[in-house]
């Protein structure tokens, strides 16, 4: 079993477990944080879930 690690689009941290969203009408899909997650997808029209990535593969 491998461990990785992959950043936070927002906050730049390395995180085991990362949430792919879409938050913007155009945007692109992004990794983020629990932490960064929340905000940007409560009250969002335009917030898509994408998935969940995971350290342990």
């Amino acid at each position: 079993m491998r461990l990785r690690s992959k950043k936070c689009a927002i906050c730049q941290q390395p995180f085991p477990v990362l949430f792919r969203i879409k938050h913007e009408k155009e945007g692109d899909w992004v990794f983020v944080c629990r932490q960064c997650w929340q905000p940007l997808s409560q009250n969002n029209p335009d917030y898509v879930y994408g998935g969940t990535w995971k350290a342990k593969k």
